[in-house]
């Protein structure tokens, strides 16, 4: 798959292709809905397919440290996109140039000069521009003009509820990993690069692969079993602490993974991190014996959980 970063690398090369436009945030079962409809459409035409996202978010950019938490980071849905037919991803950056520009000229710069689209398709609820001022009507008239198709993809339902990355944040939050992985067609994952850290858990009997997570905010917190892949493992059970260890007067989310039944070094290797169960909440300890002694209860429960 390509990557292509802003309008300015797009090429001759670039035109030609069936687009869809959205954050695709957590690239859950209603994107993959709409990706199904990208990837049919392109079969039929011969042409690869396109996704275009923005990165900061649109809501980032607006809202700040206020905006929800992401359910991925850019690498992340990068990685997940091409499992579902994604041949490129463009990726916008979206600042006071690209909050300024109004449809006509989005459409003009994007899916006429740089991609050459011959069909776009986009949620019910799509809106984009300058003060959200292009609608699909807006697509649509633009389409007549300029040679491509439009077509509007309508709500993908479980259990009787539009599936959203609102939603599977929300299940998140409630620790509800089964419901998060009916919403998002595949567990919870979290990936990073694995860097040094204090080596506290090596002095405590538990080792661990600390991730770094490029984010302030994220959407979970707490204990979890997790099946870890990455650096040659696959699938291989885990316990793990996601939040600010308070013990020791932590501030930033840190991933800590600790892989059960392995002592090499995984030391800046990418893991994938997916989550199974949750455990319990994070929380202060008095001592660092009151700590370890958690920690063996919390190794067990997620042995049992993952079945060693």
């Amino acid at each position: 798959m390509e990557l292509v970063r802003g309008l300015h690398n797009l090429r001759e090369r670039h035109r030609g292709s069936v687009v869809t436009i959205g954050n695709y945030d957590g690239v859950h079962r209603g994107h993959q809905h709409m990706l199904a409809s990208v990837s049919e459409h392109a079969r039929r035409l011969f042409l690869p397919t396109t996704v275009v996202t923005f990165e900061p978010t649109p809501r980032e950019f607006f809202e700040g440290a206020a905006a929800p938490s992401r359910l991925m980071r850019l690498r992340e849905k990068v990685e997940a996109l091409p499992l579902y037919g994604v041949d490129r991803v463009v990726v916008l950056r979206f600042d006071r140039q690209m909050q300024g520009m109004g449809a006509a000229e989005f459409v003009d710069r994007l899916l006429v000069a740089g991609l050459g689209a011959r069909h776009v398709v986009v949620g019910h609820d799509f809106r984009f521009a300058k003060r959200r001022e292009g609608t699909l009507a807006t697509l649509s008239e633009a389409g007549a003009k300029h040679g491509f198709g439009v077509q509007e993809i309508g709500e993908f339902l479980v259990e009787g509820e539009r599936v959203s990355s609102s939603l599977v944040r929300e299940a998140l939050g409630r620790g509800d990993l089964a419901r998060a992985e009916k919403l998002l067609g595949r567990p919870y994952r979290m990936a990073g690069k694995v860097m040094r850290g204090q080596q506290l858990g090596r002095r405590l009997g538990y080792p661990t692969a600390n991730l770094a997570l490029h984010r302030k905010v994220v959407p979970l917190w707490g204990i979890f079993a997790v099946r870890v892949c990455g650096a040659g493992l696959v699938d291989h059970p885990a316990v793990v602490s996601l939040g600010t260890r308070p013990t020791i007067n932590g501030t930033d989310p840190l991933l800590e993974v600790h892989v059960f039944d392995f002592d090499g070094d995984l030391y800046g290797t990418y893991l994938d991190v997916d989550f199974v169960q949750r455990l319990r909440d994070e929380q202060r300890f008095e001592s660092l014996d009151a700590l370890v002694a958690q920690m063996h209860v919390d190794a067990a429960q997620a042995r049992a959980v993952l079945g060693i």
